[in-house]
């Protein structure tokens, strides 16, 4: 088994790999193919200089979308979607994006396949990989996720895990990016339960250069050794990583104001856990805190009332439509790298 923190962490450290072979080569629009037949399995998975080049490519697919110039670059190619828990944007972006590229998607829920009669994890991804070119996964565990990428040949990628959700971390990085023109020196605040979207969001930023706060009772923060490996990329950066219990201290002055559910999926309701978060819910008075143009993001689905008001999330600030689009243009640049 892969000790998930010491693999990430060391691969991220090492940089690129000196022997990739399609270093220096291109592809459709111009991309560079290093990410060819790569997984994206953890947040640390893709070095900035990769983040850059998946944010550049989704701008471009984004305007070649609206525009309607074709870009069907993946013709011939069929994308697997392996799902445990259920999901509106990510397995839409993945089976939409896919196909708007000119290839496949198909639909496999747990119900659906022979694992619910004990086949195991690796035999499933080896006979995946014989008849798919590439497999989008959302399970409740992280290590089952790792478990399908040890017995796959083919890229992997995590639609969330009860430890990270790396690619709703990318699409929320290009919304920034698009709405204030560079990310880096950009200040971030969550507010509320340090889930598995906090985790991703606090390294992807910290990676970028992204300022990155948390605010959260201090039993909710986030795992200890995610944070330790953000303030590592932030070092590398000059970003700041902040966690505190204080509401105030995580906004102010701050460019995002970002909350997720209170209860993340697969959680059971706990009525103290919500009770400690209610002092979190982001309304005016907290946005007001947060610099004039501050913008209110949210990973989706919501519960207005509980961890934002519905004035907020329906309000002027409010990005959160404008997230849920990015996230097909970023899954597609994901798709396109990767199986070009």
């Amino acid at each position: 088994m892969i000790d998930t923190m010491t693999h990430y962490n060391e691969s991220w450290n090492a940089g690129l790999p000196d022997d990739r072979s399609t270093r220096g080569e291109y592809g459709p629009m111009g991309i560079s193919l290093r990410l060819r037949g790569r997984s994206v399995l953890f947040d640390t998975d893709l070095a900035p200089d990769e983040i850059d080049e998946l944010l550049a490519t989704a701008a471009r697919l984004k305007g070649m979308r609206k525009s309607g110039t074709p870009h069907t670059y993946l013709t011939g190619k069929t994308l697997g979607l392996v799902f445990q828990h259920p999901s509106t944007r990510t397995r839409t972006a993945f089976h939409v994006g896919m196909e708007q590229l000119g290839g496949h998607a198909i639909f496999l829920g747990m119900n659906d396949l022979q694992l619910r009669r004990g086949e195991t994890i690796e035999d499933t991804a080896e006979i995946m990989s014989l008849y798919l070119d590439a497999v989008a996964c959302r399970v409740a565990s992280h290590q089952d996720l790792l478990d399908f990428a040890a017995g796959a040949s083919i890229p992997v990628f995590n639609g969330l895990t009860e430890k990270s959700h790396p690619i709703e971390a990318l699409g929320d990085l290009f919304t920034l990016q698009e709405r204030f023109g560079e990310l880096k020196g950009q200040t971030f605040a969550y507010l509320g339960d340090g889930n598995n979207m906090c985790n991703s969001l606090l390294l992807a930023g910290a990676a970028m250069g992204v300022n990155v706060r948390v605010a959260a009772p201090a039993e909710y923060h986030p795992l200890p050794e995610i944070v330790s490996i953000a303030h590592v990329l932030a070092a590398r950066t000059g970003a700041k990583v902040t966690t505190t219990e204080s509401l105030e201290e995580a906004v102010s002055g701050a460019d995002a104001v970002y909350t997720d559910v209170h209860q993340s999926m697969g959680q059971n309701e706990s009525t103290q856990k919500a009770t400690k978060l209610a002092a979190y819910r982001v309304t005016q008075d907290v946005m007001s805190m947060a610099k004039p143009c501050a913008v209110f993001m949210h990973c989706l689905p919501m519960r207005r009332g509980e961890e934002v008001d519905a004035d907020v999330a329906d309000g002027p600030q409010s990005i959160i439509f404008d997230q849920a689009e990015n996230r097909l243009h970023v899954h597609k640049a994901l798709l396109l790298h990767t199986l070009c």
